[in-house]
């Protein structure tokens, strides 16, 4: 008889569990998690709200502002869309100054990320490179130089607060007026068979014309991964890899940044180059000889969120400020993006942006602002293409951000009941590991389902 007590009071205990509403649910689940030892040292905030009716189902450190890392490109994204416009795509022209063989190659970009890349058949190196000889071979031009002009996107490349460590890796590619090949590029290593030996850079992809590299990294033990980091130290012109690749590797391949985009560029065209400041006027006759169109705006946006590239962040954000205000600069782009969303109701103190992407870690940013953003979206004419953008993970569609002792989750949920909720979760200062955590956050977020 006790056996059977005791199953019913479990079963009534489940059973009253379940009955809780939502609220109820998370409010315990996040006392939870707040107190598991991950957490002793952090600082948690979710906010969650229905997203049919805007009413606030759960909030903790709602109006706390948090590094955010990559959960800021749903800001940057929404901001794209109703700044530049749904239509909006970017246009590179290229031309000539002057006639005859000492005529100057002239180059006007419009700080494309996706110029170059290989996720378009339309946008590749080759496809891009052939349009543009073609256009000046056709006209009988041989250009003797090639020049750049990038007024009005002055400022520099890597955005205020960016790490070191960061900077020279592919995630860490800097935008600005001329971007080319998602400014990355790939080093294959080599290593030797013994713990502790050398690494050896056995080329790079596509091949360096401009940029010295070497390496100082060592091989570590089978199964280590890659623990290796490229620099470009302020006093040397060429970068460094440091750290390990596993022994015995003959092309262990990493991505890395490319600082000087301009430059490899002209490589290719075998044509020395320069670019055009604020201050200096072109002398001679311009003559566009063709202009090259990017993706739209929705299919830049999907790549942006889906694979979460920073350079396309920083890129949307210094184009919203040249778009704007004729200054291409990421402080001008985060300032009209703080300036749209203070106008629907988001004080600035909420959004406070350092870049476009989340890489830096002096962003702060409050969930209830993430989550504002988020229901502004779902109402916009754009929200279809917006939202395709937005991986899957725990079954969720919701963008995931990470950066040293920072990790987040922000995005949409339809519970099983049909209840539409709009969420973002966000952590700074845990310990341990990172897909432990991972876990323990979506253990909350499951009550969602």
């Amino acid at each position: 008889m006790k056996r059977y007590s005791f199953l019913f009071s479990t079963l009534l205990s489940a059973t009253a569990a379940l009955a809780q509403p939502t609220s109820a649910r998370l409010a315990t689940a996040f006392a939870r998690f707040e107190a598991d030892s991950q957490l002793r040292s952090a600082i948690s905030s979710l906010y969650v709200i229905d997203g049919r009716t805007g009413v606030v189902v759960f909030e903790k450190n709602a109006m706390t502002g948090l590094a955010t890392a990559s959960t800021l490109k749903v800001v940057t994204a929404a901001s794209a869309y109703e700044l530049l416009g749904t239509d909006f795509r970017y246009r590179t022209s290229i031309g000539t100054i002057g006639r005859g063989p000492g005529s100057i190659l002239y180059l006007k970009p419009s700080g494309d990320p996706s110029l170059g890349s290989w996720r378009w058949p339309g946008t590749t190196d080759s496809t891009v490179l052939a349009a543009f000889t073609a256009s000046w071979r056709q006209a009988g031009v041989r250009p003797a130089s090639l020049m750049i002009d990038d007024r009005g996107w002055e400022g520099e490349r890597i955005p205020d607060g960016w790490m070191w460590q960061d900077i020279g890796n592919y995630y860490g590619a800097g935008a600005s007026a001329f971007n080319w090949r998602e400014n990355q590029f790939d080093i294959l290593l080599k290593s030797g068979p013994a713990i502790g030996s050398p690494v050896s850079i056995a080329s790079t992809r596509p091949r360096l014309r401009t940029l010295g590299l070497r390496s100082v990294a060592t091989a570590a033990a089978k199964g280590s991964g890659d623990q290796s980091y490229v620099y470009y130290p302020l006093t040397m012109d060429s970068g460094i890899v440091r750290g390990t690749i596993p022994v015995g590797e003959t092309s262990f391949t990493i991505s890395a940044a490319l600082p000087n985009p301009e430059r490899e560029f002209a490589g290719l065209l075998g044509i020395p180059s320069h670019p055009v400041k604020r201050d200096r006027k072109i002398t001679g006759d311009t003559t566009i000889l063709y202009t090259h169109v990017s993706p739209p705006l929705d299919s830049l946006v999907y790549w942006f969120l889906r694979r979460s590239i920073n350079l396309y962040g920083e890129a949307l954000a210094r184009t919203i400020g040249y778009n704007r205000t004729g200054v291409g600069t990421t402080d001008e782009g985060t300032k009209q993006m703080q300036r749209f969303w203070k106008e629907r109701g988001i004080d600035p103190v909420e959004l406070k942006m350092e870049d476009g992407s989340g890489l830096s870690p002096l962003n702060r940013v409050t969930t209830h602002a993430q989550v504002q953003v988020l229901r502004y979206a779902q109402s916009r004419p754009w929200f279809n293409g917006y939202y395709a953008g937005f991986p899957e993970y725990n079954g969720m569609k919701m963008k995931s951000g990470t950066i040293n002792g920072v990790k987040g989750f922000c995005g949409y949920h339809v519970a099983s009941d049909g209840t539409p909720y709009i969420f973002s979760f966000l952590v700074n200062n845990y310990n341990g590991s990172a897909s432990l955590l991972v876990k323990k956050m979506y253990a909350v977020l499951d009550l969602l389902k």
